[in-house]
């Protein structure tokens, strides 16, 4: 950060005007506000009503926020505890979400003055009904900002990393920020060090100090905006409206958003173009088996937590002539998928129903179990997971699975497959679930996927490169383990079961 910008930090507003608070920088307190009460996820919220009537420059400066304060919590809490007259203080949670946005600001993004970022975040505490802590917060960003300009912080440089082009890209944000997988040297300690200590040394266990270190590089780096278009000639129209585009990862269907505003072109509005990541776009690849594992056309699939409802337009793509069952627990989910799949008629029935409820026996041909997990593949794209999970939940997690797998399993035919899938790392989500209802299922085995890939492959749905590095990415038992850094894709656990009895 330079001087010139780091000398505005002793220049406040007078003290008889109120600093004024810009859209974006209040959007993005109180989206971090909700998450922090544990009211939504930051997603859901960034795609919300209150960002999108934003400018676009205001809403990408929002989601920068958001996501970066998230992304970096851990870190930006240890800078400024230590400044507080009383280090160990319980602090309220709008004054926690001001210093953490002024903070991430003044240590993270660039070009923005250092006078905005505490002035505004004074407001914010002051606003939020803290005026006598704004005084708290006026006092720790400026140490914050001196202490910084002296250096006596690590230097900030390879800091946050740019939001995905197109749809939170921030002309604030560091020119030397990465988007991709790989980072500066300097850099991977703190990329570590921002996720729960916990969750790291786990992840050491499990995969080894280089994968790991790829997982944490990409959890800390926006992810690339990926979008499955519905036929090649959406390609064109999207360039002709200024999109820019580059070929998926393994995917011919995929596409990564290099540059303009995909939302705002009429094909995304009218579902000709869709925000999927490439990793959750295969899982539905992988399950709309025109399948050579079945002994008979696939006449109905379930998809039994469909919600919202991406991997089901798949389903419906790769099977046109089968009737579908998108089954989802939650009344609101429900009633967007059903809104958003409602094109397709009486294709696809939307069934409110808990799948570890279902009591039909050997009445699908295809079952697609992409089940509720802890999420700690999608650190990249929904950083606060981090700051809210324990390690015992994912016992809890692990109880679920296992008996929505186990429900799957009696209600796909003999000779049908199920294809169970998370967005999870962690083993206890993923191989032992499988292993454990496998024991108790002796009608059912697991199935290697490395033909399904290949078939992907001839059918031209995955690229020759993409299914050869899909098929080196296959466990010893032959699932599918996508790790973040190894792809550009979330993290994802895929195994392939058929019923055989």
């Amino acid at each position: 950060m330079t001087a010139k910008k780091k000398a505005g930090a002793a220049k406040t507003a007078p003290k008889n005007r109120p600093a004024e608070i810009s859209p974006a920088r209040k959007a993005a307190f109180n989206v971090l506000l909700a998450v922090e009460r544990g009211h939504s996820h930051s997603d859901d919220l960034l795609r919300g009503k209150a960002v999108n009537v934003l400018s676009a420059p205001d809403r990408n400066l929002a989601t920068a926020l958001v996501l970066g304060v998230l992304r970096w919590q851990i870190l930006l809490d240890h800078q400024f505890y230590k400044l507080l007259a009383r280090p160990n203080a319980k602090l309220d949670a709008e004054i926690l979400i001001a210093l953490r946005m002024g903070a991430f600001q003044l240590l993270r993004m660039d070009r923005i003055p250092a006078r905005a970022a505490i002035d505004e975040s004074v407001e914010l505490a002051k606003q939020a009904g803290h005026r006598f802590a704004s005084a708290m917060v006026n006092a720790v960003l400026r140490k914050l900002a001196k202490a910084e300009q002296a250096a006596d912080l690590p230097p900030s440089e390879s800091g946050e990393s740019r939001p995905a082009k197109g749809m939170g890209f921030s002309p604030y944000m560091k020119a030397t920020e990465r988007t991709g997988a790989s980072a500066p040297e300097g850099n991977l300690s703190e990329d570590l060090e921002a996720h729960p200590a916990w969750m790291v040394e786990r992840w050491i266990n499990f995969y080894g100090m280089e994968a790991v270190r790829a997982i944490c590089c990409h959890d800390q780096s926006q992810p690339v905006l990926t979008v499955r278009l519905a036929s090649p000639a959406v390609e064109a129209e999207l360039s002709a409206a200024g999109i820019v585009l580059e070929s998926g990862e393994v995917l011919t269907a995929a596409r990564t958003v290099v540059s303009g505003d995909v939302i705002a072109t009429e094909a995304f509005r009218e579902g000709r173009v869709r925000i999927q990541d490439e990793g959750s776009q295969l899982v539905a690849e992988l399950a709309s088996s025109k399948s050579k594992n079945l002994d008979q056309k696939v006449k109905r699939i379930l998809d039994c937590c469909a919600a919202p409802g991406g991997k089901t337009l798949i389903l419906a793509e790769r099977n046109p002539q089968s009737n579908l069952i998108a089954m989802e627990s939650s009344a609101p989910r429900l009633e967007q998928m059903q809104k958003r799949l409602a094109f397709l008629g009486g294709r696809v029935e939307c069934r409110q129903a808990d799948a570890t409820a279902l009591t039909e026996e050997a009445a699908f041909d295809l079952v697609l179990a992409d089940v509720p997990c802890s999420g700690t593949g999608t650190l990249g794209r929904n950083p606060e997971i981090r700051h809210r999970l324990r390690p015992d939940d994912l016992a809890r997690q692990a109880e679920q699975q296992r008996a929505i797998l186990t429900a799957v399993l009696r209600a796909v035919r003999p000779g049908g497959c199920v294809v169970y899938s998370t967005c999870s790392l962690e083993p206890e989500e993923n191989k032992h679930v499988v292993a454990a209802v496998l024991a108790a299922s002796p009608q059912a085995r697991l199935l290697s996927l490395e033909a399904r890939l290949n078939e992907l492959r001839g059918e031209g749905i995955l690229t020759p490169k993409g299914a050869e590095r899909l098929c080196s990415s296959l466990t010893p038992e032959g699932c599918l383990r996508l790790l973040p850094g190894a792809f550009r894709t979330d993290g994802f656990f895929i195994a392939l079961i058929e019923r055989f009895a």
